[in-house]
């Protein structure tokens, strides 16, 4: 019943012509999406229509929202699913945009809790996927990403982490289909984070940013930022890697 709801909303939200407008700020402010033959882009406009209809959108700390950003991250995040379907973000339901770095305040003790050990300081972030919550977003790093030589894309990177979430878990595994590809998929990163590690360690560079090392998590987002920013750097350092992102992914009109 539920599933029938959400398609016949769906296919309101799709039988509205998509704004000329939406289509200038992909081509402006959407690199990633360039590359796309003309039915890869229909299908990314059907995409960012759903997206924007379907979650709720925030702008914080005084930020006037506009159509314009949330063109611009739905378009990056829909990138991510273009080829197996916006119901990959279900654990998506809210976009908080930051007008720039968000400080998060340091963790206060629980009720009763005797604290051993440090329990951590205010951070500087961003962007941040929350398992289960929203997705926040500095719109500051949402435009340094949105030039064509960006090193990083932070909504990439933040929606990658709500991929890992779709599963339940943030574990570095996104969904997969068959215990065939789980064991390919757990065969092939292990063996490519353990590698890594071991290059932070010992100060060797690679196309993944050093960040990746923080968890399997991270490994996950900072991997994936790297197949869609720097493929060819993903494939020359890690040719395993890199294939099973694009099994994953398979974004032919990228490479």
């Amino acid at each position: 019943m539920l599933g029938w709801l959400r398609d016949r909303r769906r296919k309101r939200v799709l039988a509205e012509p998509f704004p000329r407008e939406w289509d200038a700020v992909i081509d402006a402010y959407v690199p990633l999406a360039w590359r796309l033959q003309s039915a890869e882009r229909q299908r990314l406009r059907e995409l960012v229509q759903v997206f924007i209809a379907e979650k709720s959108w925030e702008g914080c700390s005084g930020l006037e929202l506009t159509e314009e950003m949330q063109v611009i991250v739905a378009a990056n995040a829909c990138l991510l699913v273009l080829d197996r379907g916006i119901d990959l973000y279900q654990d998506v339901d809210s976009i908080l945009l930051y007008p720039n770095t968000v400080i998060t305040p340091p963790r206060r003790p629980y009720m009763f809790e005797t604290v051993r050990t440090p329990i951590g300081h205010a951070r500087a972030i961003s962007g941040e996927a929350m398992l289960h919550g929203p997705v926040v977003l500095s719109w500051d790093a949402v435009l340094a990403g949105t030039r064509w030589d960006a090193p990083g894309n932070v909504v990439v990177h933040e929606f990658a982490h709500k991929i890992d979430m779709a599963d339940g878990s943030v574990d570095g595994t996104p969904p997969l289909a068959t215990d065939r590809e789980l064991a390919d998929w757990a065969r092939v990163w292990s063996a490519a984070y353990r590698d890594f590690l071991v290059r932070v360690e010992l100060g060797i560079t690679s196309a993944i940013d050093a960040y990746g090392a923080t968890n399997e998590a991270e490994f996950f987002a900072v991997a994936t930022e790297t197949y869609f920013l720097n493929g060819d750097g993903l494939r020359g350092d890690y040719p395993e890697l890199y294939a099973l992102l694009d099994d994953f992914y398979r974004p032919d009109r990228f490479n």
